[in-house]
């Protein structure tokens, strides 16, 4: 019934933001077609709560507490929209702390290794062309006299759209490497993170990669976290670790690569090789 209740929230959301947008342009559809789409909105919501009901009190009944019971509640949502609205809650509280100059899990007596500088003039620039997208295409709205409804919403999704990517930029800033006496932590903004016991480390030195492929890339055991295409980092380990890609996939990995902007924080000189 899980699986069921999951196949109709990826059947029914699509087909309610298609009607919705007719809707706020204007278009006139016809009453049949409304009813039933309404109907079967409602025939999903009364699905979804059944279902919501049923895990609720299978987690209670395991003997958890009501507010893990509620929370088990996420179940009805796939592992990759459940991460997604992760990232975005995540990007919101790291914009909180880049006001407030803190940054996220650096312990006292830890290294915060900070990634972002390879990456904020590209970041700041793709900011920049979504602030005059964004105003481009409301003053088109407006001079080809498109309905209120529909330009607000297309600004709302625009702007909502640049506080993301603000968020971006704040989680890459707030949440750093870190090393300490227990682990190495490898992260890249809210979309991944990955704890490394110290004494899994079998080295860890400086080689630089210009070539890198995609954020996040497990090839063969190899695990890359590249910033801008590269990587200057290499840790070799005595035995694999559990990789949890962002949207969920998991993989093993022995070699980890990533980007640090001062790499000799976590490499002491006499073991670097460029």
């Amino acid at each position: 019934m899980l699986r069921a209740a999951r196949g109709v929230l990826y059947a029914i959301v699509p087909g309610e933001l298609v009607v919705f947008v007719l809707l706020i342009s204007g278009v006139a559809l016809p009453r049949p077609v409304v009813i039933a789409g309404e109907s079967a909105v409602l025939a999903a919501l009364l699905l979804e709560i059944v279902v919501a009901g049923r895990l609720v009190r299978e987690a209670r009944r395991d003997g958890a507490g009501w507010w893990a019971a509620f929370r088990d509640v996420e179940r009805l949502l796939p592992e990759p929209v459940r991460r997604i609205v992760s990232f975005d809650t995540k990007g919101l509280v790291s914009l909180v702390l880049f006001v407030t100059r803190r940054r996220n899990g650096v312990p006292p007596d830890a290294v915060g290794v900070a990634y972002s500088g390879g990456q904020l003039s590209l970041q700041l620039s793709f900011l920049f062309a979504m602030v005059v997208e964004t105003a481009a295409v409301e003053m088109l709205l407006r001079g080809i006299d498109a309905p209120d409804a529909l330009r607000m919403v297309i600004l709302v999704v625009d702007l909502y759209s640049i506080l993301i990517v603000l968020a971006v930029i704040a989680a890459c800033v707030t949440r750093p490497h870190v090393l300490s006496d227990e682990e190495l932590r490898i992260r890249y903004g809210a979309f991944f993170d990955l704890r490394v016991p110290r004494d899994r480390i079998a080295s860890m030195r400086v080689a630089r990669n210009f070539n890198e492929t995609g954020m996040v890339r497990i090839v063969d055991g190899r695990l890359s976290v590249a910033v801008a295409s590269q990587t200057n980092v290499v840790v070799e380990l005595h035995e694999p670790v559990t990789v949890v890609r962002p949207l969920g996939k998991r993989a093993e990995a022995r070699t980890l690569h990533f980007f640090a902007d001062d790499p000799k924080l976590l490499v002491p000189e006499g073991t670097r090789n460029r």
